[in-house]
């Protein structure tokens, strides 16, 4: 599922059930330290979804252990990104050089609890969730929106070093497409000499679950990407376990330069433990 909402340059891996016949490396058993059980099975899940995602870049298997604020600490020239919910953990990495930055979240698709949802929201974004909730009822709205400022996070945080929250930023959701737009309220990093003042996301909500991605581009695959919209691409039909990088494109032999590319700088995907009550809340999981 999660390679649908991400782009051909990303590597995904997720698992719907506990893989536990790996071996921790001694930095990660020291990470876990004395943890409950609960946490040790996603913790080694989260990790063999990372593994598998970067053997298909190519890489060995490193210890993924958290740093600050428990974001995981990537390879050289890695970037990438863990999630974990019931019944579900997934990992996406992806080359520096294609992806600047990774944020995924996974959630159950059920409603916030009472009062959770005042705390994540701006009065805006509230009115938004009524509107959807009337139009178009079926996903957890409220659920949707509180992944998507996780993702953010979790995409943001890499760049900056710094705290967002959940006040810090405005989302739009659309039903129609999967997309969804993130505004932020503070200054944002600079990536390539611009300044970012907003972010684009994917979201997928299907078989009990809510996924929200994000993935921004480094420019020289934002100027191929433009390229590319001008030439049909083939299917790409997702599967379980799918390398999201599987079956890339050719890359054109010309490239619109970076000084008149006129489209965003921040692009999601392929552009047509997780709880309402994180101990955070705005601690990164490290899955």
């Amino acid at each position: 599922m999660l390679a649908e909402i991400l782009p051909p340059e990303v590597a995904a891996v997720e698992a719907f059930g506990d893989v536990l016949d790996v071996e921790l490396f001694p930095e990660e058993e020291a990470a876990l330290g004395r943890a409950v059980d609960k946490r040790r099975r996603e913790f080694t899940t989260a990790r063999a979804c990372a593994r598998a995602a970067l053997a298909k870049l190519g890489l060995p298997p490193v210890p993924i252990v958290p740093g600050l604020r428990g974001a995981p600490q990537w390879p050289h020239d890695v970037v990438g990104s863990i999630t974990h919910c019931i019944g579900y953990r997934a990992a996406a990495v992806a080359r520096g050089h294609d992806i600047r930055t990774l944020g995924l979240d996974a959630e159950p698709d059920e409603g916030l609890p009472e009062g959770v949802v005042n705390r994540v929201a701006a009065a805006d974004e509230r009115a938004g969730l009524r509107a959807l909730a009337s139009a178009t009822p079926g996903p957890c709205w409220d659920r949707l929106l509180f992944s998507a400022k996780e993702s953010i996070y979790k995409a943001w945080f890499p760049l900056t070093r710094r705290w967002l929250g959940f006040e810090d930023t405005v989302i739009t959701i659309n039903p129609v497409n999967g997309t969804f737009t993130v505004r932020l309220l503070v200054p944002g990093p600079v990536l390539d000499g611009r300044s970012l003042t907003r972010f684009e996301g994917r979201w997928l909500v299907r078989d009990g679950l809510v996924l929200t991605a994000i993935a921004v581009p480094a420019l020289p695959q934002l100027c191929h990407r433009l390229c590319l919209a001008w030439r049909p691409l083939p299917a790409q039909p997702a599967t379980l376990m799918r390398v999201a990088g599987d079956g890339g494109h050719q890359a054109p032999t010309a490239c619109t330069p970076p000084s008149t590319c006129t489209i965003s700088p921040v692009v999601a995907g392929n552009q047509s433990d997780s709880s309402a009550t994180h101990a955070r809340i705005w601690q990164l999981s490290d899955g």
